[in-house]
């Protein structure tokens, strides 16, 4: 039998890629300049998610039933998903976000309030939809 280390370890190595990845995509975006460390702390937010998710479950996802699996799922999807979003649109100048904008970096300054603030509401409403099953 494995021990509860290395299943955590190898079950925690898919999400470490994904949110380096992102990490590294949000400083390719927005360079020197701007808000780059303040905006990888929403992501950075998912790691200690998942280790706590696989530690009261064992090792396994699932191990101790679906409230902390979709609470950080709701997490991540709304912290990850709005803050990659909004960098990709400030990459290509989605809708002029860069070229009609009189400090585009700007929106970068409070983006991490944002994605903590829909990630927490995403976590409790992962919470409660994990009750029921």
């Amino acid at each position: 039998m494995k021990s509860l280390t290395s299943l955590i370890v190898v079950r925690l190595l898919p999400v470490l890629f994904v949110v380096v990845a992102a990490i590294a995509y949000m400083f390719y975006v927005e360079g020197q300049d701007a808000y780059a460390i303040r905006n990888a702390l929403p992501v950075l937010i998912v790691l200690p998610l998942a280790v706590l998710t696989l530690r009261i479950g064992e090792g396994h996802w699932a191990g101790s039933g679906w409230r902390w699996p979709l609470g950080t799922l709701g997490f991540t999807i709304p912290a990850l998903g709005l803050s990659l979003y909004l960098h990709y649109g400030y990459s290509v100048d989605l809708h002029g976000m860069y070229s009609e904008s009189v400090y585009p970096r700007e929106l970068f300054r409070y983006l991490p309030f944002y994605t903590s603030f829909a990630g927490c509401i995403g976590f409790a409403i992962g919470w409660i939809a994990g009750r029921g099953v």
